[in-house]
């Protein structure tokens, strides 16, 4: 073109949109491009398929969304699709021949890729002796940059010399710049070539002063390089003269190297050892390095890679041991004898993953301890309680200050023995934070199909747990992730009976307490109604933790005043209980004195155990609405309004007088300060509304379990033994459970069984029909009657 001529602009069709990040592309180059989006995709394989032209434009710098025009430059290259390559991850590799400028005008679609009409941009050119001497300028400085810049091949400025073309010379040099995506957008848009020539030289000038600058601390760097190889060498020639001299320093390497060729280690823990000591004799002591590196050379060498301990696995022995240990648990005992007997017949079977579930105190950690005894293993506690961090269990990388291997690792270090019986106290109390989630790291380490490769982020070697006995404590089952709960088997260890617990604390407990303070028997012995006393009235629990310390605050006392010589002998009897102890701590829960209409007794689980449930319900005028109160929780309030439903669907049936619908009930659960939910009361509530609107009490000393439907189904719950073992010791003796919960009675004890007798019902007619009193009571009965 001459002076004279004008820049045009032609209408194109309407072309696909392709999206350039963190790049530009230039008219007449030829540049690669990588495309891995699902939508850009698409837009490939239809161009390809269409006529192989497309517009690419640069996203601006910064965005996140380079799918949207408004995040995108106007000015771009209309290009064509001379090579496509489709690779076995669904990405495509593809030439594409950037033809001209072109201009964004009219936005057509967005979805599922970005369509657009677009106008070409012609250039304007004025030829004459400014445009001479920018373009000699810019080839100049363009060597001179391509002799400083590590990015460029050497070649490049030769290319350039053989380009007439100012406005495409222009082009190639801002394509083959590391400068910003706006610097080379800024270029793209300049239509007229000598405006481009002098922004170009202008960039040029500035990357060309970095480039000189850059090349000056690189060559200082150098410089010193070069000190640094010359002092190592000196070192050298050092450490060569005081060998002659026989100072010879580097006992500490040759020590290490004697203990990792004496060390029966895996060849990549061999090698990651030898690889270390090698890095630990180019450095200089002195180095904050050194002691880091040697710190994990004393890791690799004194870990258990391959020394473990002989298991001994005598049945008989192991059944005495763990009847010495623990009383009753017989179901537990059986497994742990199941599986001991499995590792003696098949030595190199892998070890399960054993889960505890149960209330605190019923011994769920010391049976880890009897079965490391019984194996004669080692024996680790590791409490996972409130552990947030995932570096716990797989550790600290040793980019970290102080960094350190998790404590699975550390705990097999400890027991110096890799096959340690590994108790993971707490599982059901591991949290998550921004550090990571421990249960999910847990996962690896109690996969036996995993854990013989455990990588811990700290040693960088897999280790061995394959042969690790894993053991794990909860008291809760829910909180638990179920990927993590399937890879362990569930032992459940239920709640002491009183008689249980009155047969640890005679054959475990107090001999264990006397030993503690220096008594014997003679000094001090316990009255069975005494031991019986402590459990009612001082630790209503599960398990027997609390009857532990109460027989320790007891032997102490006992001890001071043999001590002071106030006593030489002490029997415990229930007063001497009071006098030790003080007053009662629980108030003994009492059944009702008479059964009125409107009161059920109904049994709940909590986590120390069972416990009555007193549900007491009236009627007053109203407005035919449900009262609920006792800190009853959403489950138990639907429970209520299912029970009221089928009361008053079942009210011809059961005579009740249809006035009710008009009046307000109110039901109450005492105690309201503890919190309750659940729906195993719904059996108890339906029948103290179907007692209360009949005017027929329930039989005395009954009590009920079971959810409730709307057509009347009882339906089975959990928690069976500790809500029988509740209701024989407030002196029930009658109980109704639901027909599906027939199974549970194994684990009732034989002696509860002769004194309460058990009605199994399957629907709430059977269950009105055993539980109401044949005859009506008066409307109104004197307060003086019911206390009689």
């Amino acid at each position: 073109m001459g002076d004279s001529d004008t820049m045009t602009e032609k209408v194109l069709e309407r072309l696909s949109v392709l999206p350039l990040v963190d790049n530009v592309a230039f008219p007449g180059l030829i540049v690669p491009l990588v495309v891995s989006e699902e939508e850009h995709i698409a837009l490939v394989d239809d161009v390809v398929s269409h006529g192989k032209v497309l517009a690419l434009l640069a996203a601006r710098p910064g965005v996140e969304n380079a799918t949207s025009f408004d995040n995108l430059y106007a000015v771009g290259v209309r290009a064509s699709v001379l090579k496509m390559l489709r690779f076995p991850d669904g990405s495509i590799r593809m030439l594409a021949k950037c033809i001209n400028r072109i201009r964004l005008e009219e936005r057509i679609k967005t979805t599922p890729y970005l369509v657009a009409k677009f106008t070409e941009i012609l250039e304007k050119r004025t030829a004459g002796v400014e445009e001479t001497a920018l373009v000699r300028t810019i080839i100049s400085q363009f060597k001179e940059v391509a002799s400083l810049a590590p990015y460029l091949p050497d070649d490049l400025p030769i290319e350039m010399l053989n380009i007439d073309d100012p406005g495409r010379l222009a082009d190639s040099i801002a394509a083959a710049l590391n400068i910003s995506v706006e610097r080379k957008q800024s270029l793209l848009e300049k239509s007229d070539v000598l405006e481009r020539l002098r922004e170009l030289q202008s960039f040029l000038s500035a990357e060309l002063s970095v480039l000189r600058i850059s090349n000056e601390i690189q060559n200082r760097a150098t410089e010193s390089i070069k000190q640094g190889q010359r002092e190592y060498m000196l070192r050298e020639q050092l450490k060569a003269i005081k060998k002659e001299l026989g100072e010879e320093e580097g006992a500490e390497i040759e020590e290490l190297r004697k203990k990792l060729a004496e060390k029966d280690l895996p060849d990549e823990a061999r090698k990651a050892g030898e690889h270390e000591i090698e890095r630990l004799e180019r450095m200089n002591p002195a180095s904050a390095e050194y002691s880091v590196a040697l710190t994990y050379v004393d890791w690799i060498l004194n870990l258990p890679w391959t020394e473990g301990t002989e298991d001994q696995i005598d049945i008989k022995h192991a059944q005495k041991i763990l009847d010495e240990d623990h009383y009753d648990l017989d179901k537990v005992k059986e497994r742990i004898l199941e599986f001991l007997a499995v590792r003696k017949l098949k030595p190199d079977a892998k070890s399960p993953i054993l889960l505890f579930i149960g209330p605190p105190g019923v011994g769920k950690t010391s049976l880890g301890m009897s079965i490391a005894r019984a194996m004669g293993r080692k024996f680790y506690r590791m409490s996972l309680g409130g552990m947030r961090d995932e570096a716990e269990i797989r550790g600290h990388r040793r980019t970290y200050v102080g960094a350190l291997p998790g404590r699975i690792i550390q705990g097999i270090k400890k027991c110096g023995s890799n096959n340690p019986v590994f108790m993971l106290d707490e599982v059901d109390k591991i949290g998550q934070d921004f550090r990571g989630d421990p249960a999910s790291a847990l996962l690896e380490v109690l996969d036996p199909e995993q854990n013989h490769t455990f990588a811990d982020h700290y040693l960088e070697v897999p280790f061995d747990l394959s042969r690790v006995m894993f053991i794990g404590t909860a008291n809760y089952i829910d909180p638990i992730p179920r990927v993590l709960l399937d890879r362990m088997e569930t032992i459940r260890l239920p709640g002491y009976t009183i008689v249980e617990k009155i047969g640890i604390a005679k054959n475990y407990l107090i001999d264990k307490q006397r030993e503690a303070h220096g008594l014997n028997a003679m000094q001090i012995s316990f009255m069975d109604e005494a031991i019986d006393d402590i459990i009612d009235n001082y630790t209503r629990e599960a398990g027997v933790r609390n009857l532990d310390r109460a027989i320790a605050t007891i032997c102490r006392k006992v001890t001071k005043e043999i001590a002071s010589n106030e006593r030489e002998r002490a029997i415990i009897t229930p007063n001497r209980v009071r006098e030790y102890l003080g007053p009662e701590y629980y108030i003994e829960e009492r059944l009702p004195d008479k059964m009125l209409p409107g009161m059920a007794i109904g049994l709940a689980w909590t986590p120390v155990g069972g416990e009555i449930l007193i549900v007491e319900a009236t009627v007053m005028e109203g407005n035919k609405s449900l009262v609920l109160t006792g800190h009853l929780g959403d489950v138990m309030k639907e429970s209520a309004q299912t029970a009221l439903s089928w009361v008053r669907s079942k009210a011809d049936s059961l005579n009740i007088d249809k006035d009710f619908n008009k009046f307000d009930i109110h039901l109450h659960v005492p105690a309201g300060a503890i919190p309750k939910d659940g729906p195993s009361a719904g059996i108890a509530m339906a029948t103290c509304l179907a007692s209360l609107l009949t005017r027929r009490p329930i039989r005395e000393k009954t009590a009920m379990t079971g959810e409730v439907t709307l057509r009347g189904e009882v339906l089975p719950i959990g928690g069976v033994k500790e809500k029988v073992l509740a209701a024989d010791q407030a002196g029930i003796q009658r109980i109704l459970l639901p027909i599906q919960n027939k199974k549970d009675m194994e684990d009732i004890p034989e002696e509860i069984t002769k004194r309460v007798k058990f009605i199994f019902v399957s629907n709430m007619d059977e269950v009105l029909e055993v539980a109401l009193e044949c005859e009506q009571m008066p409307e109104k009965t004197s307060e003086k009657e019911v206390q009689n």
